[in-house]
């Protein structure tokens, strides 16, 4: 990609990233993801009605009158994408292209967590760690970061979610709120999966295209495997095509859910023909409430 196109796209996804992220995400995303816990601010004195747990006693003693300590949420945190750049998201036959609304989604995370005066760092995976952002913040950092996603090019193409929560694990040590963006075309990343969310607040962001799944009625057809590279001939009009394709959606699918709430992890699917708004925007709204 040169130098001007590349510059275009990345001011068009900052534009329409920065956007979504004032308007719509900035509080639900403030509500969603809460901080570290109640940092001490100051000394007031005692209203009827106080908790008399918070009594600072030696400034009650010294003024002969009682005093309460202030509490305020201590909001600062750090955001870390870890992002799926294996070949199997340069698919996209329903919708856009999964690698294209992958990069767009990170990007609204990001001007929401720096809006929130949170630090943002990323992982680029596919069946190794490609590229590691650390946390910082500010717009410029952000800005990088979306050029990064845009341009990069991974020197593999194949996908290890548990070798990225591995990374993930040993690399980002203060708890943290950290987003997995994939396709989840893997398996055997559950125990991985459940290590990392006991210590980082973890939610899984599945994007996917219908065509993955649904190939009836497309006749003979030559397709590709993105990740192995290795090219073959299906007739998608026959039943045990079509049988195949049903149920190992329907396994993985089960694999996936069960992976998920085994970990206790938040997730949303956001397929590629639709606005990935609405899902996002539920997700916050359900850990808000909670």
């Amino acid at each position: 990609m040169g130098t001007t196109e590349l510059l275009k796209k990345v001011r068009k996804i900052e534009i329409k990233a920065r956007g979504l992220s004032r308007q719509l995400f900035s509080g639900q995303y403030h509500s969603a993801f809460k901080g570290r816990g109640m940092a001490f601010t100051e000394v007031r004195e005692y209203y009827y009605g106080d908790d008399i747990r918070n009594i600072d006693w030696n400034v009650t003693a010294r003024f002969n009158h009682p005093y309460v300590k202030v509490f305020e949420e201590e909001r600062e945190m750090t955001v870390i994408l870890a992002v799926d750049v294996s070949g199997s998201n340069e698919f996209g036959a329903k919708g856009r292209i999964k690698e294209d609304l992958i990069t767009e989604i990170s990007g609204v995370l990001a001007f929401s967590a720096i809006s929130n005066n949170d630090k943002v760092g990323v992982i680029f995976f596919s069946d190794r760690i490609e590229k590691f952002i650390p946390p910082k913040k500010g717009s410029t950092h952000i800005l990088r970061i979306i050029r990064e996603l845009v341009d990069f090019r991974p020197e593999s193409r194949g996908t290890d979610i548990a070798g990225a929560m591995r990374y993930l694990r040993n690399v980002i040590r203060k708890r943290s709120v950290a987003f997995i963006i994939s396709d989840f075309h893997d398996s055997g990343f559950e125990d991985a999966l459940r290590i990392v969310a006991k210590k980082h607040d973890t939610v899984c962001l599945r994007v996917y295209d219908e065509r993955e799944y649904d190939m009836a009625g497309l006749g003979l057809v030559m397709l590709r495997d993105a990740e192995s590279g290795e090219v073959f001939w299906v007739d998608t009009s026959s039943r045990d095509f079509q049988t195949t394709m049903l149920n190992n959606r329907r396994q993985h699918d089960t694999y996936l859910n069960d992976t998920f709430s085994r970990a206790g992890v938040d997730h949303a699917r956001i397929p590629t023909d639709l606005d990935y708004v609405p899902p996002l925007m539920k997700l916050f709204r359900q850990r808000g409430r909670h």
